[in-house]
């Protein structure tokens, strides 16, 4: 090599040592460190600034979202409503064994930490980052976070609110709090939301009642709720499951948090299989309207506040009672109707209110076929005529008025009327001339014996001489909403609307010796960390003196004993020595029937109401819109339906079911059928041909009432010049050829005056 290629050579060397020199001069060690600490001080100072900049939230909506809980009476579950199947426990109300489980799956540092775990925060974000989807490692704060404050997306900015959030939660939260919140936010699939949820969702019971075992389940849940449900999962499901929970309990022995011993003697607790949540199908929806309606007319909360969840209401159906109830209307009407056959029959509404006179609680209710098929609750419905169940509230004013006839004789059960069918009333402005059923006359008779038959002719009358304000202002004291009903002598026909509850109550009224009774539905109610509603007075002071009511339920014990319920009460099952007070009513038309009646101890009030199930062409031509009012006429196969057929039918064989040993009315009175009033002396006479009773002495008549003209569809109008009956001939049937009950031992017989059905009178029964 010459000199010049040896110098060529030493300088490219040169550069090479040159360039090398600098690479390594360029990353050395310190430079190194001081950009990792740069990095690290811009990071922290961004996360301060982050720190300032992120508040904690208000908890989303979903998060607050709860059930409502309704309970019966003896507090076991009657229905869940709600978006979302939640109801939040206090921590105290899970057993300490069961809420550590929780730590024990899911962070055993939870009490030591300061609610973040950095380590698998920065996975979380790496994982994020590079699309491997979500990965465990976060605290239990930082769950409840998540469940309570945030929401689930996997999102970079999302895992940085978390953090900070979490840590802001874990200083101004304790422990307690934190943990609770987590149990209660939580999915533990089932649709169940929260620990309370849960236990009934896989255990059937509360939170409360749950063993550590269960506990453990339900937490191992939490890390795949769906694959570990043991109903539904596979082989594998199953296995990771009962793993997951052997390692929950492992944990808690190893912390001391369960005692060794105790944790081998546990056996895996298989869960119950799947139940649909607890709706409102069948009778539940009428139930939970009715609460609900009485909760919120208490409070005067809006429904969207309400719905929001969190409420716990008790109710005071009895469980017991309104399944009979509703077996009564199954085996007692729905049995014996045929839908496919008789279209007639589609339009049969039934509704029934079971109240207990010295609380005023409804034991029972039944609303209608179901709150799916028909919404409007017939048991609070209020625009069908009560008919002839008004007439004891018409007595009930004559004797708490001390209350004169026309030639100023008292009113008493023993005082005398003319009974003639269509006789026009005397003193009153206003004319009216009533019907009585059939057009039977029946002459001279008692009060007694006018309600046992239902005689529309005498109750018109004693409506004029007590004074129809006073009588309406009566009705409006035992319980009957009259605001805005003009005071006129029709209304003597319970031509006004009332409920099945509006009649329970006016009558429980009367078996509760004259102090109010206000029918309640709700026994408690309670929203999630408040004070219980105070709910209304279900018992009010006296409206009518003790000796009026006492007096009333004494002539209302003639007409289940002489009178139009007779046969369908007297032979039920349970009943025959049972003292019974009671009403029967056949609204104009044959539109509704009623019976109410009561024991010392149980007061019901069941209606039937024709209500057009589909639109339709009646015989006459016009169009009957669906849901319109229409006659029960030939429901069930028979001719009218009567107060004293299905309707007596239904009460009697709940009643009988549901009384017990037979009772006896304490009355404070001298009149009535309890106290045997004399005998009637004079006969009456029909004008029109024989009426459907006969009493045993009498042939049967085997003539079938007549057809009534179709009435206008509103009931607060006034009733057409002839009133309709309310016979208690058998339903199903044809109408009665039976003879009728005779009057009590006590009394002769009258032949003139037991030559009827038995049944209610005229137009109003």
């Amino acid at each position: 090599m010459g000199r010049a290629d040896a110098r060529r050579a030493q300088r490219r060397g040169s550069r090479r040592a040159e360039k090398s020199g600098g690479i390594r001069g360029l990353f050395t060690w310190r430079k190194l460190l001081g950009a990792a600490f740069t990095v690290c001080l811009l990071g922290m100072g961004a996360f301060a600034v982050l720190y300032m900049l992120v508040d904690v939230p208000e908890g989303n909506a979903q998060a607050k979202l709860q059930s409502n809980i309704y309970k019966y009476s003896d507090g076991t579950l009657l229905a869940r409503t709600g978006e979302v199947n939640r109801e939040i426990v206090d921590l105290a109300q899970v057993p300490k064994e069961v809420q550590m489980t929780f730590v024990a799956a899911e962070n055993k540092s939870f009490y030591q930490d300061q609610g973040v775990d950095f380590k698998g925060t920065a996975r979380g974000l790496l994982n994020t980052v590079s699309g491997k989807g979500k990965q465990g490692g976060s605290t239990i704060t930082q769950q409840y976070v998540k469940n309570y404050y945030l929401d689930q997306d996997q999102t970079v900015t999302r895992k940085l609110k978390e953090l900070v959030i979490s840590l802001k939660v874990d200083q101004k939260k304790s422990k307690e709090e934190i943990l609770a919140g987590y149990i209660n936010t939580s999915y533990y699939g089932r649709g169940a939301y929260g620990i309370q949820a849960a236990a009934q969702a896989y255990y059937g019971k509360d939170a409360k009642d749950l063993d550590v075992a269960q506990g453990a389940y339900l937490a191992a849940l939490l890390q795949a709720p769906s694959q570990y449900d043991w109903a539904v999962a596979g082989p594998k499901g199953k296995a990771l499951v009962q793993e997951r929970w052997n390692y929950v309990l492992d944990n808690m022995a190893e912390e001391g948090w369960l005692d060794a011993g105790k944790r081998q003697g546990l056996k895996f607790p298989v869960p119950q299989d799947p139940k649909p949540l607890n709706g409102v199908a069948g009778q539940k929806g009428y139930i939970v309207e009715a609460a609900r309606k009485a909760v919120l007319d208490e409070t005067g909360m809006s429904s969207e506040q309400f719905d929001l969840g969190g409420w716990t209401i008790t109710v005071n159906i009895d469980k017991k009672k309104q399944q009979r109830l509703e077996k009564s209307v199954e085996t007692k009407l729905i049995d014996k109707l045929d839908t496919k056959k008789r279209k007639l029959d589609q339009d049969i509404q039934a509704g029934a209110v079971s109240v207990d006179p010295k609380t005023g609680a409804v034991l029972a209710l039944y609303g209608g076929r179901g709150q799916n098929e028909h919404w409007t609750s017939n048991a609070a419905r209020r625009d069908y005529q009560p008919a002839s169940t008004f007439k004891p509230v018409i007595l009930a004013a004559a004797l708490d008025q001390e209350s004169v006839t026309q030639d100023g004789q008292q009113i008493t059960a023993d005082t005398r009327y003319d009974g003639t069918s269509e006789r026009p009333v005397e003193g009153s402005d206003i004319a009216f001339a009533p019907e009585n059923e059939d057009d039977a006359n029946y002459g001279s008779v008692t009060v007694q014996t006018a309600m046992n038959k239902s005689i529309n002719s005498v109750f018109a009358q004693m409506g004029v001489d007590v004074g129809m304000d006073k009588v309406m202002q009566t009705a409006g004291k035992l319980g009957m909403d009259v605001e805005g009903l003009p005071a006129v002598p029709a209304q003597t026909l319970g031509s006004m609307g009332a409920s099945p509850m509006e009649m329970a109550g006016i009558y429980a009224t009367l078996d509760n010796h004259g102090k109010k009774v206000t029918p309640q539905i709700v026994k408690s109610a309670v929203h999630q960390g408040d004070e219980p509603v105070r709910m209304a007075d279900a018992l009010g002071g006296q409206v009518i003196s003790r000796q009026a009511a006492d007096s009333v339920t004494s002539v209302l014990t003639g007409v289940v004993d002489d009178g139009t319920a007779h046969r369908s009460v007297r032979n039920a099952e349970g009943l025959a020595d049972q003292q019974i007070a009671g009403k029967t009513g056949t609204s104009d038309d044959n539109k509704s029937a009623w019976f109410t009646g009561y024991t010392p101890d149980l007061v019901t009030s069941v209606g039937l109401f024709g209500e057009a199930a589909y639109p339709r062409t009646d015989d006459e031509g016009k169009k009957v819109q669906k849901g319109a009012q229409v006659t029960l006429q030939g429901a069930g196969g028979g001719g009218r339906v009567n107060g004293g057929g299905f309707p007596a039918e239904i009460w009697a064989d709940f009643t009988g079911h549901s009384v017990g040993e037979p009772s006896k009315f304490v009355l404070d009175t001298d009149m009535g059928a309890a106290v045997a009033p004399p005998p009637d002396t004079t006969s009456p006479s029909p004008t029109t041909s024989p009426s459907e009773e006969a009493s045993p002495s009498d042939e049967p008549s085997t003539e079938a009432p007549p057809e009534k003209p179709t009435d206008s569809e509103s009931p607060a109008s006034s009733p057409p010049a002839s009133p309709s009956g309310d016979a208690s001939s058998e339903p199903p049937t044809e109408p009665s050829t039976e003879p009728g009950p005779s009057n009590s031992a006590e009394l002769p017989p009258n032949p003139g005056e037991n030559n009827r059905p038995d049944d209610d009178n005229a137009l109003l029964r």
